[in-house]
């Protein structure tokens, strides 16, 4: 693997790769992409779903010397590709995934001379819809590959690539489509890109994410608005009992208050890992709050090692229309990020009961329409990790940071759990990217650290 002739061919590869950003044609490609309005949530975007496969997908995995085959489930907005290609039973079957659809564009909310759809350079960074979230990444791993294929004229591995359409609407049938193609899907390890990085300037890779689960909360009081000069200190105030309600979960620097919601205890491999990340901002994000979260824990330490309960949007009266008058109701939807560890079918009656104890028995706990994604972690010791951390190290001159998961939600349990995998995730993005806001973008210097990273790392997976 060391060889001269081995190195010389690596670093080819790798230049090829970089060819793709140099020569344009990477821009070109993404471009066209995020063009494709693949809104998954959105039933009018549906036939963009399937276009994205059959126009833009297909086409270039059959370059590249792949099978490729759509899978449909009824619970899926749309179609997903497994494009296969084996070269060698004897040799590593890798299974990655990434996603081609797209939260909504809201067009009015991006700056001036900014559109979710059409794609834009300013200050060296790809503005549009899916630039981070998920095509800008996916398109980096396929050029790397299409680099090695160049270069050494096949992989030396096994690949199973699946791309699906509904990772925006939560992934509704990914589980059931990995159970039904179990064995077509059979591999050796998950290797994937999506989330951030820790920061712009850090590769990372992580090997989970944190589960998430959304829990609304509702009083209903009565019907109508009611004088408050009139009726005020004799009718319950619906506002104020949701807010005692999420003050009995959530204290005032944003501890969640319910030991059943966190993990209890951080692993020693887990605290190990993290010792030395330090999170940091970049020009455009918004500053930290030190004296907020978990108290005696790193920020690092409470994005990825513990559980945060937010409150995500609270609805009370008309602010825009004030009345005066006391509410007939109020909602609030809160969300819930964890680790491994926590139970998640004991979150919902550890809620009943502290709210119960606060003598706060009117407010109703009321089913979440939202998807969740359980928790995972893979093995933060295991072989595949440290064959990931020793390829990106001979690649970038500095072992990459490791963490046990991302801070964020991922179908990852799927594939620990469903398929059995050791999961790397190899981001391509970083967390001032704006996803699912307005002006998502991708930093051109992350595109051309990616391609350097994967072509590295596929070069050396043949060699394995």
């Amino acid at each position: 693997m060391n060889d001269n002739t081995s190195t010389a061919s690596r670093d080819t590869a790798i230049s090829v790769a970089l060819d793709h950003l140099a020569s344009g044609r990477f821009e070109t490609d993404l471009a066209r992409r995020v063009a494709m309005p693949t809104i998954s949530r959105e039933a009018a975007h549906k036939p963009d779903l399937d276009k994205y496969m059959t126009d833009e997908m297909i086409p270039l995995y059959k370059k590249l010397g792949f099978d490729c085959r759509l899978l449909r489930h009824d619970a899926a907005p749309g179609p997903f590709l497994l494009a296969t290609r084996i070269e060698d039973a004897s040799r590593p079957t890798v299974l990655m995934y990434g996603h081609g659809d797209v939260v909504t564009g809201v067009p009015e909310m991006w700056s001036d001379g900014l559109s979710p759809f059409t794609m834009s350079e300013r200050d060296s960074k790809w503005y549009g819809r899916g630039t981070a979230d998920n095509k800008g990444q996916h398109s980096v791993n396929l050029a790397a590959l299409e680099a090695v294929l160049a270069v050494r004229g096949k992989l030396g591995f096994n690949l199973k690539y699946l791309v699906e359409m509904g990772e925006e609407y939560g992934s509704p049938a990914l589980d059931a489509i990995c159970k039904e193609h179990a064995a077509d899907l059979a591999a050796d390890v998950l290797i994937a890109s999506d989330g951030p990085r820790m920061s712009l300037d850090k590769p990372t890779i992580f090997l989970g994410a944190r589960g998430g689960m959304n829990i609304h909360l509702q009083v209903d009081a009565r019907d109508g608005y009611h004088h408050s000069g009139n009726w005020g200190g004799l009718l319950a105030n619906p506002g104020v009992e949701m807010a005692h309600a999420i003050a009995a979960l959530i204290g005032p620097t944003g501890e969640c208050l319910l030991p059943e919601l966190t993990p209890g205890r951080i692993p020693d491999n887990v605290r190990a890992a993290l010792k030395d990340c330090v999170i940091e901002t970049t020009e455009g994000d918004p500053d930290l709050d030190p004296w907020w979260g978990a108290p005696g824990l790193t920020q690092a330490e409470r994005v990825y090692a513990w559980s945060t309960l937010e409150v995500m949007e609270i609805e009370v009266g008309n602010i825009q229309k004030p009345l005066y008058a006391i509410p007939p109701w109020a909602k609030a939807r809160l969300q819930l990020r964890h680790p491994v560890g926590v139970d998640t079918d004991a979150v919902v009656p550890a809620v009943r009961r502290r709210l119960d104890e606060m003598g706060l028995q009117r407010v109703q706990i009321g089913p979440s329409p939202d998807a969740s994604f359980p928790a995972s972690r893979s093995n933060l010791d295991g072989p595949w990790v440290r064959f990931a951390i020793a390829s990106i190290e001979r690649t970038m001159g500095q072992p990459p940071v490791v963490l046990p998961n991302l801070g964020g939600s991922l179908p990852n349990a799927i594939f620990t759990n469903t398929l059995g995998l050791a999961t790397i995730w190899v981001p391509h993005s970083y967390p001032g990217c704006r996803q699912h806001g307005a002006d998502e973008h991708l930093p051109k210097t992350i595109v051309q650290e990616g391609l350097r990273i994967m072509a590295g790392l596929f070069w050396d997976l043949g060699e394995t």
